[in-house]
């Protein structure tokens, strides 16, 4: 089992930039892809972005494509989510996602194709 350990949320204007990180425990970090999702109050859990166990594929909702980067650290077993002009509808309770991967393949978008889940940090993006 992998322990996953977010933090970086907050309160932000519109515009403005967060960085989420995602600290992950328990297993080899190398072989775990890593994903980011979201849930709104009263939405569904939604994919937000993934990375693939070497960091080389990286998969995006459209609805963060250009203003989002994920990107990994398997030395410190991190992974993180950069977030650039952020918009109220961002705003969300954000959750790290791993499960393992065998081969380095395009990471992908689904709840259920992620086995571990951190608690989530809260971002808020006021108008």
């Amino acid at each position: 089992q992998v322990q996953l350990v977010e933090s970086g949320g907050g309160l932000v204007q519109a515009g403005g930039s967060l960085r989420l990180s995602c600290a992950a425990s328990g297993r080899t970090f190398s072989i775990l892809r890593m994903g980011w999702f979201r849930q709104a109050p009263g939405k569904e859990r939604e994919f937000v972005a993934a990375v693939s166990r070497s960091g080389g594929k990286t998969n995006y909702a459209d609805s963060v494509k250009g203003r989002f980067t994920i990107s990994r650290d398997n030395a410190k077993n991190t992974v993180y989510l950069y977030m650039n002009s952020l918009k109220p509808e961002d705003t969300a309770a954000y959750y790290c996602a791993a499960a393992l991967s065998p081969v380095d393949l395009l990471p992908p978008s689904g709840v259920l194709q992620y086995t571990d889940w951190g608690q989530g940090t809260q971002v808020t993006v006021s108008s």
